[in-house]
């Protein structure tokens, strides 16, 4: 059998089809620059930045039964290991279209109709013998793996968009790394400041919680750390920001294999977001370890502020 990855993960994989347009979002209207097709999905992005810097992963949700599906050989060209992923005949991908406007900014319609989550009989063997994994919203729909995969000890990093009620407030409950966008959390946790988002999704049993906020930065608290903290954003020209959480959460996940702190993980996976937001779609400029450490190590490379409490009246 082949060895296990470090790190594995299941969930949203998609086919993207991109128009890049001349105008910001906001116009309402541009012309097409260009389009092209492009693989994405959450935890396939995720998986594919691990790779590329340096570490293991592989996908264990549905797949495709055919041996020239699409997705199962992008997965493969990018280094994921698939042998462990259950297959399917009606197994298929996320389907979406992305409009990317002339700031970098996108709108992602998309079709999830799709066969998601992975199989309930998945081996407790292979879970035990990696280290973490990523799931995202999608986990919904194979809590009773995400549980056991826990209780080995694995830790579980979850990326979470959307809410489906308390399913999704299970998942939520599982993550010991609870990585979520900053507008999501606001909705989830009926709180308008980051400091009150941090506490208000703070466990006992939580390693981090990690609030992501695009191009304003990254809040987060950690068990190891004291406080609140905030990491300012770093500066670079962008040119597509699709997939840039993905690469946060894949960086993440690869800087907590090697040991790193709260503080470690967060600084590492933001320069590594900003970095794979200097190209186009989700997967072009996905960064190497050595460009990151080397933005890490650059002059105009941010620090990490506290954060003061502040606790707002929200009239309810």
């Amino acid at each position: 059998m082949p060895t296990v990855p470090a790190i594995l993960g299941f969930g949203a994989i998609a086919i993207d089809d991109i128009v890049y347009v001349d105008q910001p979002l906001s116009a309402g209207k541009g012309k097409v620059l260009q389009s092209a097709r492009a693989f994405g999905g959450n935890v396939a992005t995720a998986l594919a930045a691990v790779v590329r810097l340096g570490g293991t992963a592989g996908y264990i949700g549905w797949l495709g039964s055919a041996a020239d599906d699409a997705v199962l050989r992008d997965l493969v060209a990018s280094g994921v290991e698939t042998v462990f992923a259950p297959r399917h005949p009606d197994a298929r991908p996320v389907r979406s279209r992305i409009t990317v406007g002339s700031d970098g900014e996108r709108f992602i319609a998309y079709d999830d109709d799709a066969m998601l989550g992975t199989a309930p009989d998945f081996p407790d063997d292979i879970l035990s013998r990696a280290t973490v994994l990523i799931v995202d919203s999608y986990a919904i729909r194979s809590l009773d793996v995400v549980a056991r995969a826990r209780d080995l000890g694995l830790a579980i990093l979850g990326d979470i968009e959307w809410s489906s009620g308390p399913a999704t407030e299970r998942l939520i409950a599982l993550c010991d790394h609870l990585i979520l966008p900053l507008g999501f959390a606001r909705t989830a946790t009926g709180c308008r400041s980051p400091s009150e988002m941090l506490d208000a999704l703070w466990l006992p049993s939580r390693s981090a919680v990690v609030l992501t906020d695009g191009g304003r930065g990254v809040y987060y608290r950690g068990r190891e750390e004291t406080g609140l903290w905030r990491l300012p954003p770093h500066r670079v020209v962008v040119v597509d920001s699709t997939g840039a959480g993905d690469c946060f959460h894949g960086a993440y996940a690869h800087a907590l294999t090697r040991g790193a702190d709260t503080a470690g993980r967060v600084a590492f996976a933001a320069a590594a977001a900003a970095l794979s937001i200097t190209g186009r779609g989700g997967r072009e400029a996905l960064p190497t370890d050595d460009q990151v450490t080397e933005l890490l190590a650059s002059t105009n490379a941010p620090s990490a502020v506290e954060l003061k409490k502040t606790h707002v009246n929200t009239g309810t």
